[in-house]
């Protein structure tokens, strides 16, 4: 059984077929990339499979029972969580308290629930500004106190959208270093990245999505070397460089 399965997912708006019938999966402990041009439907598809919207056709399951029509806090506490592209962390709020706001997704217990923000913090390097403010962080800083409330929810599957977006080179390279760490904590993810250098480094498998559908799926190798996908990207730069500039 799959952790995770999205089956024949649909979702329009008006007369437009944002996603279509987009079959796919993740296994227990797999990274699985999710990339796709400028208007492929990721962003949507990441909103229907998370419970920010509701599919038209086709199912969502999650270890085994489907969760259309749950609320993303009820999904959330069933061990699948997100992140979004743009990061808002609550600015006038410690770095801790801002962790404890996943933390307090399990744990009602502010002990428990401060062991738990401590815990994440060190996993993704934030240590050292666990008394910062908010406001305080660079752009870097944000995607980790981001990446960290996700965590202290203590998800089995983590959904991440462009967590990489923003960075420079060598934020990059420590973001990757952190995305392992969590990868060997045993939270399986599914990844929405245009940065090539982190798809290729840590995915296990690709999706490609091309005019709402699911054009390719293969590993990292077999996915830059179909020729489906160097037509989707027909006129982009598609090289593992940290930083490129690809359209979202």
């Amino acid at each position: 059984m799959s952790l995770f399965e999205a089956r024949k997912v649909t979702k329009r708006f008006g007369g437009l077929t944002a996603v279509n019938a987009v079959d796919f999966n993740v296994q227990q402990g797999e990274i699985v990339g999710l990339i796709g041009p400028n208007g492929a439907g990721k962003t949507t598809f990441f909103n229907v499979i998370s419970g920010f919207m509701k599919p038209d056709e086709g199912d969502v399951r999650f270890l085994g029972d489907s969760i259309v029509g749950h609320k993303p806090s009820d999904i959330c506490k069933r061990g699948m969580t997100r992140t979004f592209q743009i990061v808002k962390p609550f600015p006038e709020m410690t770095v801790t308290d801002n962790i404890l706001v996943g933390a307090f997704n399990h744990h009602r217990d502010a002990a428990t629930a401060n062991k738990k923000a401590r815990e994440v913090m060190e996993l993704v390097g934030l240590g050292a500004q666990a008394e910062k403010l908010g406001r305080e962080l660079t752009v870097a800083g944000r995607k980790r106190v981001e990446l960290a409330k996700a965590l202290a929810t203590e998800p089995k599957l983590m959904l991440l959208d462009e967590v990489m977006a923003g960075l420079t080179p060598s934020e990059v390279t420590g973001m990757i270093e952190v995305l392992g760490r969590v990868r060997e904590a045993g939270v399986t993810m599914v990844i929405v990245e245009h940065v090539m250098q982190v798809i290729m480094n840590l995915s296990d498998r690709i999706y490609v999505l091309h005019h709402g559908e699911a054009i390719a799926e293969g590993s990292p190798k077999s996915i830059t070397s179909d020729p489906r996908v160097m037509e989707a990207y027909l006129g982009e730069s598609f090289v593992a460089e940290p930083g490129g500039e690809h359209a979202s």
